[in-house]
């Protein structure tokens, strides 16, 4: 168990349906960090960008790539978090693998497929909420669209961080700043936001902003926001969590339900 829990988040451009570059370019990234960190988080779909050729570009478990994450989490001894297209029993999944350095993992399915894109028309959404235990914190995982719908993040079991990986274009990122910043504040407790930067091989533009936000709404980013690729380092304190929730015990007077 730690009190405190040392990130980082790699907002990066992606290259195009083209796995082995984007692993290749996340390795330099990942071994750039010089520092001791606990847990690496990477965009959504960092292998391929934002792309509904699920047939083309999908792997299976054992692919290329979730062997690089478990190779990369053991070189550098932490967690790396990131979401790529999964083939599985004839379905296509935009899932978010949760990599710790002794090889376990733990997996979620992105839920709210982005109807707007047509995501729901390639890939099947996941029913079950997960939530990692990982060094005594527990971790929401969460991917993008998720993001505009708070019921499906709800803090009904006190967990201590939301996480959220993602394609957020530009056009909309207003809409992204504000909703992280809501979710840490509703559920009283850290929302990390990754999203990367750049064109993608359908013309749209990504400007980043990726960030930390603490239990009561306050952004712990050194700089935000960036809108180039960067590497954002910070800690979250254990602390931080139960003096807020002991002195404004907001959460107590929440609804109690349970997600279908």
């Amino acid at each position: 168990m730690k009190d405190s829990l040392d990130i980082a988040l790699i907002q990066s451009d992606l290259v195009w349906e083209n796995a082995s570059k984007n692993r290749d370019m996340f390795s330099e990234k990942i071994r750039a960090i010089t520092t001791s960190i606990d847990l690496i988080i990477l965009p959504e779909m960092f292998t391929t960008g934002f792309t509904m050729n699920a047939v083309e570009v999908s792997e299976m478990m054992s692919g290329d790539t979730v062997q690089w994450l478990t190779q990369m989490a053991k070189e550098k001894n932490c967690a790396i978090a990131g979401s790529l297209s999964i083939a599985e029993e004839g379905k296509y999944y935009n899932r978010l693998i949760f990599m710790q350095p002794d090889g376990a993992y733990d997996t979620y399915d992105k839920h709210q497929l982005f109807t707007l894109a047509r995501e729901n028309e390639v890939f099947t959404a996941g029913q079950e909420e997960v939530i990692v235990e990982y060094l005594g914190w527990k971790i929401k995982l969460q991917i993008c669209y998720d993001l505009r719908f708070p019921v499906w993040a709800r803090n009904t079991c006190e967990y201590d961080v939301v996480l959220y990986v993602a394609s957020w274009p530009r056009p909309r990122i207003n809409a992204w700043d504000i909703l992280l910043q809501a979710r840490a504040i509703e559920n009283m407790c850290y929302c990390i936001g990754v999203n990367r930067v750049g064109t993608d091989g359908k013309g749209f533009e990504y400007n980043g902003h990726s960030a930390v936000y603490d239990v009561l709404g306050n952004s712990i980013s050194k700089e935000n926001p960036v809108e180039k690729e960067y590497t954002l380092l910070a800690t979250l304190e254990k602390s931080h969590i139960s003096r807020v929730r002991e002195k404004l015990p907001f959460l107590k007077d929440r609804d109690h339900f349970k997600l279908l």
